[in-house]
């Protein structure tokens, strides 16, 4: 069994949970790198992880699947009994105007961060409540906060886990685990290359997009022992976009 700290990221093959990933890893955490599909980029991830002198495994489920995701956690809980950070970042966008927005489109972007959250979470948070520690650090969106055109299903899913996890975290905090939100504006990952940047950009008063980085230094002091009193909060991470 592994005796060291242990941090569980989901969807941290690339991006924003990439940066998570290297982000915690440096903290001192070994790394679960979950993954739906591409092994390459989280096999990238974990040399990122142990360039950073720590070290971690990969683990491929699909969060919304709760048939995959089950098995799959049973395994990692078992061999890892003390899980005490969880970062619930895996999402997809399938953007679209809401009038003709194919049913399967607001379906899977609903499922794989809502009940994603619920998949992976349950299991995880009986680990923390056992032990009486954690922090579970759900990644979230602007689009959660103030909505956005052409992502009702996005904005629907983001905004859905901002209530679930304010709502967990009323009812863990006295047994010792914070639930915690961040919030990205837009973000320098891959799921922006079809973003109008430049227009965005003028609705940004930094006048710049953000980088994967500064979302996961964020994440990081949320699951540090210096955010103790810290829980059931939303930290925007936007360049001031409101």
């Amino acid at each position: 069994m592994n005796e060291t700290k242990t941090a569980l990221v989901t969807g941290g093959s690339r991006g924003i949970g990439r940066a998570i990933c290297v982000e915690l890893a440096r903290a001192g955490y070994f790394i679960i790198i979950n993954y739906k599909s591409n092994e390459a980029a989280a096999r990238e991830t974990l040399r990122l992880v142990r360039d950073a002198r720590s070290d971690g495994l990969i683990s491929k489920f699909d969060v919304a699947d709760s048939q995959a995701a089950k098995p799959a956690l049973d395994a990692l809980l078992g061999e890892h009994k003390r899980i005490e950070i969880l970062v619930n970042n895996a999402g997809i966008s399938a953007d679209g105007l809401f009038a003709i927005m194919p049913e399967e489109n607001w379906h899977s972007v609903i499922d794989t961060t809502l009940n994603g959250f619920f998949n992976v979470t349950k299991p995880v948070l009986k680990c923390m409540v056992r032990f009486r520690h954690g922090s579970i650090v759900s990644i979230s969106s602007v689009s959660g906060l103030i909505g956005n055109r052409g992502q009702v299903n996005y904005s629907a899913a983001k905004a859905g886990l901002i209530g679930a996890s304010r709502a967990l975290a009323k009812e863990v905090a006295r047994l010792g685990v914070r639930v915690n939100v961040v919030a990205p504006g837009l973000v320098e990952t891959d799921m922006i290359k079809e973003a109008p940047v430049e227009m965005i950009k003028q609705l940004i008063p930094m006048e710049r997009v953000g980088t994967p980085e500064e979302v996961a230094h964020t994440v990081r002091f949320l699951c540090s022992e210096e955010a103790r009193y810290i829980t059931g909060q939303v930290i925007p991470v936007n360049g001031g976009m409101f």
